[in-house]
């Protein structure tokens, strides 16, 4: 059954449960600095794959990982290049997902959609950034909607199409904006830019090199 949560009830000991349960594998739905996500511990193999089932997501679309310090980065990927360290230094904490190359064996393929490579996005602020900080564990977070549905702003349509099939849902209101992170990689000595949301090329260009 599904426990619905409103911003007025999420106190320390809301937080401290939902972490918990977040670490046990559960689902849970909520608001971060760009949209509403779904999500579950990065490690739990059976969780990750509840989250593909939850959404009517596809195998070969990867999921983006949240994490609350630079810490649980280090444990999943293999390095950190110059590159994308200027655009840590510049851009984190922020709405900038990075695509890195993940250390095998950490954490299920599924989550990477069997690439190489996993795609990480720094928080330190809001609900979800405590969340992760007192689970513990890096959390994948697509955004809370059916696969192909309307990003997941409105709270209303957000339960209608999710509510029963999760275990936590936490409503902070509606989200005014659906612009999403921006999604690079890099290649060569220069930042692709895979998806432009909140981060503009503009933004990119003034401290990177990046591909045409």
């Amino acid at each position: 059954m599904t426990k619905y949560l409103k911003k007025e009830e999420i106190d320390d000991n809301a937080i401290f449960e939902v972490a918990n349960a977040l670490k046990k594998g559960k689902i849970v739905v909520f608001p971060t600095d760009t949209v509403y996500g779904i999500g579950t511990n990065a490690y739990d193999k059976d969780a990750c794959e509840r989250i593909y089932e939850v959404k009517g997501r596809p195998k070969n679309k990867p999921l983006s990982v949240l994490i609350s310090d630079i810490s649980m980065l280090k444990e999943m990927v293999e390095d950190i290049s110059p590159i994308e360290q200027k655009m840590i230094d510049i851009f984190w904490p922020g709405p900038l997902t990075i695509k890195f190359k993940k250390k095998a064996g950490v954490l299920p393929n599924l989550v990477s959609a069997g690439d190489e490579y996993i795609r990480i996005r720094l928080i330190n602020e809001g609900l979800i950034y405590k969340i992760i900080k007192t689970s513990g564990v890096p959390i994948v977070a697509p955004s809370a909607n059916l696969s192909g549905s309307v990003t997941g702003t409105k709270i209303e349509n957000i339960v209608k199409e999710l509510g029963d099939k999760v275990d936590y849902i936490l409503d902070c209101g509606d989200i005014e904006s659906d612009t999403v992170s921006t999604i690079v990689q890099v290649e060569a000595g220069q930042v692709l830019i895979i998806r432009e949301g909140k981060i503009k090329r503009e933004e990119l260009e003034k401290v990177v090199p990046v591909k045409c």
